[in-house]
């Protein structure tokens, strides 16, 4: 019998992996489930985005073997989209790269950086995959609180005071996953300059910048960052093109040469017309962004009345695609409160755990579903 590699040992299957095969068994039984748990978007791109990968197909270039960098009109494109939405000037020879979606670039990143036994600064809670990628590659996740009493935001005094000598990347989201919670300037520039004085480098992943937000920013823009600090970004969210799997780094030219290494033994190119997609989605105007965020906010809403009806208690400032709560009164355990929600009232939500040990005591909705499902999840509840 084959052994498998040392490295799985380190690891376990993603969450929603598991977890979605519970749902679909339950939806097979004939049990119409509610899902709340993934930040899947359920609305379509813009109707520019599909008439260009339609049109696409009819060019000679659309089925030969493309780019590792992406086409130049794409990163063209990323440039100025990061002038336009961020203030921020890119140069898309070689401070712009394209990436299958900004998962993957987590793993590029690290790949590039990270030794056995270097060590990762990881938010806690934070996105699993930070986690997982860092113990695939024998590094070590070295966690960083953050908890409600200081907004989820970085203590850097506390960091700072930490043992930094092993440290190679440390990793950022703001607006923060799961919580929502909006870091501003003045929150991260000390950050910046902690990584330059430590020598360690930034990695900021942004995917959630337009979602019911309305101070979008880069990290990118802050004074120094562009010598210490990389940021992902996507699509995935702010064009609703999860499925098409495009996203993209953004930093000096040194940073992205090492990224680009990974990245050109790992894939052949993005599909040519998904990149005439993405191109006409970062053309997107104002209007894009405010209807969307109509439609979010009437969910936002009705996600605050589901909340409200279950007992949780949430924050009304947050932004992003996601409503974090605190469960209510007298329940401590978010797993068991999860599957009690999906086995007797077929409603999917994440349990905060999932996020870290500061998840603890929470959960997260998600707001990627029609507002009448949200009213029939209420219903449910309160029946």
């Amino acid at each position: 019998m084959r052994q498998t590699a040392r490295r799985l040992a380190q690891v376990s299957e993603y969450y929603f992996s598991q977890k979605l095969r519970e749902v679909r068994a339950l939806i097979q039984q004939g049990h119409p489930v509610i899902q709340m748990g993934i930040g899947s978007p359920d609305l379509a791109p813009a109707p520019e985005v599909i008439q260009a990968i339609k049109e696409s197909l009819s060019d000679p270039m659309a089925h030969q073997y493309q780019s590792y960098q992406g086409l130049p009109a794409l990163r063209s494109a990323i440039s100025e989209f990061y002038q336009t939405q961020y203030g921020v000037s890119l140069d898309p020879e070689s401070e712009v790269l394209p990436l299958m979606g900004s998962k993957e670039g987590i793993m590029h990143l690290s790949m590039a950086y990270l030794n056995e036994g270097d060590q990762v600064l990881i938010p806690n809670p934070g996105y699993p995959t930070y986690t997982s990628v860092t113990r695939l590659l024998g590094a070590e996740p070295v966690y960083y609180d953050l908890t409600a009493q200081n907004n989820w935001l970085p203590d850097v005094n506390a960091i700072a005071a930490m043992d930094l000598s092993r440290v190679k990347i440390m990793w950022l989201s703001y607006p923060h996953m799961p919580t929502g919670a909006h870091a501003t300037a003045a929150d991260l520039q000390p950050l910046i300059d902690l990584a330059k004085s430590r020598g360690f480098l930034l990695a900021m992943d942004n995917p959630y910048s337009f979602i019911l937000n309305n101070h979008p920013m880069s990290i990118l823009s802050l004074q120094g960052a562009m010598e210490v600090a990389v940021e992902l970004n996507s699509l995935s969210k702010t064009a609703n093109m999860a499925g098409w799997r495009v996203g993209m780094i953004c930093g000096n030219q040194e940073h992205l040469k090492a990224v680009l290494q990974v990245k050109s033994n790992m894939d052949s190119g993005m599909f040519y017309g998904i990149q005439r997609g993405a191109i006409q989605a970062l053309k997107a105007p104002a209007s894009w962004y405010a209807s969307l965020n109509e439609i979010y906010a009437l969910r936002r809403d009705k996600v605050w009345a589901f909340a409200e009806a279950l007992g949780c208690a949430f924050d009304r400032n947050a932004v992003g695609m996601f409503v974090w709560a605190r469960l209510p009164e007298g329940i401590t355990d978010e797993c068991a409160f999860v599957d009690q929600l999906l086995y007797q009232h077929h409603i999917f939500i994440t349990p905060g755990s999932i996020f870290g040990s500061n998840g603890a005591g929470y959960v997260r909705f998600s707001l990627c579903l029609e507002a009448d499902l949200i009213d029939q999840a209420i219903q449910r509840v309160k029946s």
